[in-house]
């Protein structure tokens, strides 16, 4: 039940952030369900696949690639996923950052058990 509550609330931050980004564009409340659950994927299948490739240019980079990889993961999502739309790699990682933010206060409300 947990999970599905935080595919819903990272839907509602996708639909918020389409809305306030003009580079990023989504076609519905559906559409933003559907990048939720491919960008939970992504994050689960690709990201540490990422990470553990380019260690060297993230310990290099005191973390900050990791902006790169999530910007890529977003790049990634909007290829996927049809109703989803970001204009260029600026937009990408804008809207990483912006949605890790909402996450993180969203997912606050959520207890823990």
């Amino acid at each position: 039940m947990n999970t599905i509550l935080k595919i819903l609330l990272t839907a509602v931050a996708v639909m918020v952030l389409a809305y306030i980004l003009p580079g990023v564009a989504v076609s519905g409340y559906v559409g933003a369900i559907v990048v939720a659950i491919v960008v939970a994927l992504l994050r689960f299948i690709v990201k540490p696949i990422l990470v553990i490739l380019t260690i060297p240019i993230t310990l290099l980079t005191f973390g900050l690639f990791l902006f790169v990889i999530n910007a890529f993961i977003i790049l990634l999502a909007d290829y996927f996923v049809d109703g989803f739309a970001v204009d260029g790699f600026l937009y990408a990682l804008l809207f990483s950052i912006l949605l890790s933010i909402f996450q993180s206060i969203l997912f606050s409300f959520l207890k823990d058990n």
